[in-house]
């Protein structure tokens, strides 16, 4: 809504086009549930100029880092009804054996980070869809002398409760690390499964 997430989303795609030259990376928005009159009351800006997903793009990736702000500890309505969409995609197991991720943002330190992915992978189970978590490769996240969201599940910004917090140049850095881990990680396996 504020556009945190699509300024993850753009370095994230950076860490993925840093695991490899040829990597192609697209990036999608799910539809908006709210009406443009509510986004207003919110001071919500304009949308970035990113295309609409549909569900059927999934089924052309090899893997997917889903990036949401979290919604009372869980993703918002409008990421639930795109993946509740996915319906007829998991009864031909279109999904099956993906590779997939996830970044957040929340207003406060507090604010459903972790219990937003746990909450998320409930998906990535019944699709079959293979969990790549952020893992431990950054040295600070036990450094307690400036605020930095995200940990081992995903990337992750603070935003502040009322959305005016940037993201910090080490949430941009966790971003990019991420998408570089994630895309090492599936293109090893793609490599190996074509041996």
């Amino acid at each position: 809504m504020y556009t945190h997430i699509h300024q993850l989303a753009l370095e994230v795609k950076k860490g993925v086009e840093a695991a490899h030259p040829k990597v192609d990376v697209e990036l999608y928005q799910v539809a908006e549930t709210l009406s443009q009159e509510v986004l207003d009351k919110m001071h919500a800006p304009p949308k970035p100029d990113v295309p609409i997903i549909t569900p059927d793009k999934l089924t052309e990736a090899d893997g997917f880092l889903f990036g949401f702000p979290t919604r009372f500890g869980s993703v918002p309505a409008q990421f639930n009804a795109f993946l509740d969409s996915t319906g007829q995609i998991w009864m031909k197991g279109g999904l099956d054996k993906k590779f997939a991720g996830f970044f957040t943002s929340t207003a406060t330190q507090h604010g459903g980070q972790e219990t937003t992915v746990f909450t998320t992978i409930t998906y990535l189970a019944h699709h079959g869809i293979n969990y790549v978590p952020l893992g431990s490769g950054i040295s600070y996240f036990g450094d307690t002398s400036e605020l930095i969201g995200g940990g081992f599940w995903g990337a992750a910004t603070i935003t502040g409760s009322d959305a005016s917090r940037p993201i910090s140049e080490r949430e941009k850095e966790v971003a990019r690390f991420q998408g570089k881990r994630f895309a090492e990680i599936v293109a090893t396996y793609i490599r190996g499964a074509q041996v």
